[in-house]
């Protein structure tokens, strides 16, 4: 059995990102043991608590940082999410009038019965082809979806502790004032006794309880002045607990375009400020969003090709960010491992590369009868997966080194051939899927120390998971050549392919990041640098951000960097 680790979750989005999370893993647990082995232990991440009448609950080892007026409906004592207002009647989907005057479906991406058609998932009888345990589920708790969903607590499906939940009443969640919008805030509050108590109080508590503490997960949003708070409690961290793996993912919504002129410099330079502090206190960092640029300019969002992701909507972005983070940290989760977060972390941060790119296939696309060889053939040019870590993609770029996940596919034998025929490739010749991945891996990314884990258990999509699946997907999420003739029954699993790379990507996010940072005059921002940051240490951490990314250079990528520098 693994070790356990106590999460913290600062911001806003990283609120989003987490209960989506959690109600990933309360989903795992819901499901029947005969229809999939379960691979990842949940006493990693979520404890146990016997009720009155002795029934078993689960609740999250967590400590939340959020802002006044941002939990909504959950209660400080107990922080259960209230009850929402359940609708009895029968919604499959509706129309509304765009602006045009013309009736379109309000999301996209919703399937009748799904858990984004709109509406509230209807009580009636099951669809055909739904299990029961996705019924069960529906039934039991209704959620709001689409762009009704407000705040993360809306769609949180599982109980928080009483000690989880810490609101910092000095800022609000919202509104055109008084918001935690500047990284120097976000320190200032990390620095108060009151609040650093608080905290330290609340860590003890679940660290003390743990059998075998092997790290910290940190959820952290990047854009604002939680950033500032991260770079605080990864400190404290590092100093206190010293020995344990801190793994912390630097978290970003999608902004909407032609934003706010003051708000992109702030994000900017919370980012940039963001990503030097907490990847110097943590073992290992990663940039984490659909977002297609940290920069200063803009660049459209990520896309998958079987979801029908509203990524302006935080409710959707961070459930494709959270199935990712789900299967991501599978290696120091799983049941049958001794793995920690620091085994990870040191398989990946040598020679000083302590920021990591994330790339996910949300869902990985198997086909019902294909062997993965027949699949991963397809992708020979290149790599099945999208960046998630903000920046431009490449095809193939040079990899120092990989954890790579898949999961939802069975380990049964790689190739779908007869067995009298010649192998079709190379992957085709393999034993084992294991093999497969590996195999691929190497071929991609000669030279690179890869690490592949292939697991069973699928990544669960259960409500409040949003329905925003291609019709082209079964229930189990594979990849149908046509859509159905009939209505199709909400996608309750899917497997997933991520993986984390020390790679030569990174190389050119920070380099940009820098760049647009040398151009700023500070002078101009004088209201960000007032709220608590030197120009002297600001000046320090552009010099640490141009070494860092010096780490992930080769000898191609500084050819490049000088032509882009006289393009400039």
């Amino acid at each position: 059995m693994p070790g356990q680790a106590v999460t913290l979750q600062l911001g806003h989005y990283a609120g989003c990102v987490g209960a989506h999370w959690w109600g990933l893993q309360a989903a795992e647990l819901r499901s029947p043991a005969e229809l999939c082995p379960a691979e990842l232990c949940p006493a990693a991440l979520l404890r146990t608590e016997q009720e009155p009448g002795g029934q078993e609950t689960f609740t999250p080892r967590l400590v939340a940082l959020e802002l006044k007026g941002g939990v909504g409906g959950l209660r400080l004592g107990g922080a259960d999410p209230e009850a929402p207002v359940a609708w009895d009647g029968e919604v499959d989907a509706y129309l509304e009038c765009d602006s045009g005057g013309s009736a379109a479906p309000r999301d996209a991406g919703s399937r009748t019965g799904g858990a984004s058609s709109g509406g509230k998932r209807s009580r009636s009888a099951a669809a055909p082809g739904t299990s029961p345990a996705s019924s069960r589920l529906a039934a039991s708790q209704e959620f709001p979806s689409g762009s009704r969903v407000q705040l993360w607590s809306d769609y949180l499906s599982v109980r928080l502790h009483p000690k989880s939940l810490y609101v910092l009443h000095q800022y609000m969640h919202d509104g055109d004032c008084g918001c935690l919008e500047a990284f120097g805030q976000g320190e200032s509050l990390l620095q108060d006794p009151g609040c650093v108590e608080e905290v330290e109080d609340r860590l003890h508590f679940y660290a003390e309880e743990c059998d075998y503490l092997q790290g910290f997960q940190v959820l952290c949003d990047l854009h604002d002045g939680f950033s500032g708070v991260g770079a605080k409690v990864t400190e404290l961290l590092h100093d206190e607990y010293s020995g344990k793996g801190i793994l912390t993912w630097g978290l970003t919504p999608v902004m909407k375009d032609g934003g706010d002129h003051h708000q992109n410099f702030y994000r900017l330079l919370n980012t940039a400020l963001g990503i030097v502090h907490l990847s110097t206190h943590s073992s290992l960092f990663c940039p984490l969003s659909l977002s297609g640029s940290l920069g200063i300019r803009p660049q459209p969002p990520v896309t998958f090709p079987y979801i029908n992701c509203d990524a302006s909507l935080n409710y959707h972005s961070s459930a494709v960010l959270a199935a990712a983070l789900d299967t991501l940290t599978a290696p120091y989760r799983l049941c049958s491992s001794q793995g920690s977060m620091m085994h990870l972390a040191e398989s990946l941060n040598f020679s000083g590369r302590k920021v990591v790119a994330a790339w996910a296939s949300v869902p990985f696309p198997s086909i019902p009868g294909c062997s993965l060889a027949d699949t991963l053939c397809a992708y020979q040019q290149e790599v099945p997966w999208k960046l998630l870590s903000s920046w431009r993609e490449q095809k193939v770029s040079c990899c120092f080194a990989q954890s790579v996940v898949l999961r939802g596919i069975g380990r049964e034998s790689s190739s779908s051939q007869c067995p009298a025929r010649q192998p079709l490739s190379a992957l085709h010749s393999c034993g084992s899927s294991e093999q497969v991945l590996q195999h691929y891996l190497h071929t991609m990314f000669p030279g690179a120390f890869s690490t592949a884990l292939l697991l069973q258990q699928p990544c669960s999509t259960l409500p409040p998971y949003p329905q925003f699946f291609s019709p082209l997907l079964t229930r189990e999420g594979f990849l149908q050549d046509r859509p159905p003739s009939y209505p199709s029954a909400a996608v309750e699993s899917v497997p997933v392919l991520a993986a984390l790379q020390s790679s030569s990507v990174l190389q050119g996010l920070l380099r940009s990041l820098h760049r647009d940072l040398q151009k700023l005059n500070v002078r101009r921002w004088f209201s960000f640098f007032s709220a608590g940051v030197e120009e002297d240490n600001f000046q320090e951490a552009l010099e640490e951000l141009r070494t860092l990314s010096q780490c992930y250079e080769t000898g191609l990528e500084a050819d490049e960097s000088e032509d882009e520098a006289d393009s400039d």
